[in-house]
Parts: structure tokens; sequence; C-alpha cells
């Protein structure tokens, strides 16, 4: 059972942990490739919560694509990520998901 999270994401909000953490990275060779040379990587992500979904022109809930427990790529955001319960996450729109895992 997943363990209860101190906040909840609100409308098409989703709450995503990465798998990996971004950083600086050192070759081999001994160059460092700054954070900032992978901005356009995708990164590879656990969905931990899922808002209930953004209203629609006529007042009802669209449904989300994604559930918990969903595998994501997505794009590294501008926003730093927050730390929920002493783990980062990152908060992102559905929209910003590029790929699901199926």
């Amino acid at each position: 059972m997943a363990k209860k999270l101190s906040f909840a994401p609100l409308g098409d909000k989703v709450l995503v942990k990465p798998e990996e953490k971004a950083g600086e990275k050192k070759l081999p060779s001994g160059i460092i490739i700054p954070e900032s040379a992978d901005k356009e990587k995708l990164i590879q992500g656990e969905v931990v919560a899922v808002g209930p979904g953004k209203l629609g022109s006529d007042g009802k809930r669209l449904a989300m694509e994604v559930k918990e427990g969903d595998t994501v790529l997505f794009k590294k955001p501008w926003d730093e990520p927050v730390k929920i319960d002493g783990e980062e996450h990152y908060v992102l729109a559905e929209s910003d998901i590029a790929l699901i895992k199926r």
C-alpha cells in the first residue's frame, strides 16, 4: 500500500517522483557536464499523486489520463523540484508529460 502524502495535487496537476537525480555528470575523461546541458533530455519518473482533473467549459471535470503508479517521461521543468516528506518531486500539468509506459 502506498504511503499517504502530506500534500495532494489540484486540478490537472500530477506529482511525479523522478527516478534519477538530475545534476552534474562527470565523464571518465574528467569532463564535467553541467545540469543545464540535460534540459532537453526526458526524465523518467513515477506518478505518486494525481489531481481530480481540469474543469471543462461546461463545469464538468475532464478525466485524467495518468494514474498513481504509472511510469512517465517528461522534460525537466524550469522550476526546481519540491521536497515532500523528505523526497524530491516535480509538480507537472498533465500536458507536460510526454510519454506514458504501457
